[in-house]
């Protein structure tokens, strides 16, 4: 039976880059998404879609539905005064923001005397990827599950409801 959009999904997986292990929660919380919803890689959602609960399999997902091919132009040059205050090393990520508001992630590629070069392609662009899948569960959606596109796993307690002190946030 087919996984159809708006089901909720739970797999465990284990991701390697040709053999090495780069992600897993296997024998951790599974990976709980809303399926159709962009909210794992393509290659991986459409390589489950036919699985059943209870099924394993290995699909092999491309750049292209995977990070995407790498980009050399995504390669920049910055003055290094730009990093004052951080203790750079090759390898390391950082967190900026973009023009929009969003969050932007670079790795350092290299550091040299007045600049560092930084990469903002993901680490894993240009990369074929074999994911290790087990299929745990598939249910319906919820009406507010498919109204918000959070799975009610994923959903983040913020003690709203709380009524200590006599306090309430509109919560019924």
């Amino acid at each position: 039976m087919a996984i159809v959009e708006n089901q909720i999904v739970s797999i465990e997986y284990e991701v390697k880059d040709n053999g090495t292990v780069v992600d897993s929660n296997v024998g951790a919380e599974p990976l709980v998404f809303m399926f159709g919803k962009g909210q794992i890689i393509p290659g991986l959602e459409s390589g489950i879609s036919e699985y059943n609960v209870g099924d394993k399999g290995d699909i092999l997902v491309s750049p292209e539905d995977a990070y995407g091919e790498y980009n050399d132009e995504a390669v920049q040059e910055v003055p290094k005064d730009q990093f004052s205050g951080i203790d750079l090393t090759v390898g390391m990520t950082l967190y900026g923001q973009s023009e929009d508001g969003g969050t932007v992630q670079v790795n350092v590629k290299e550091i040299k005397d007045e600049t560092v070069v930084i990469d903002y392609n993901h680490p894993l662009a240009g990369k074929s990827l074999m994911f290790s899948v087990t299929l745990n569960s598939v249910r319906e959606a919820t009406a507010d599950e498919v109204l918000s596109g959070i799975p009610a796993e994923n959903a983040v307690d913020d003690g709203c409801c709380s009524t200590e002190g006599g306090h309430s946030c509109g919560c019924h």
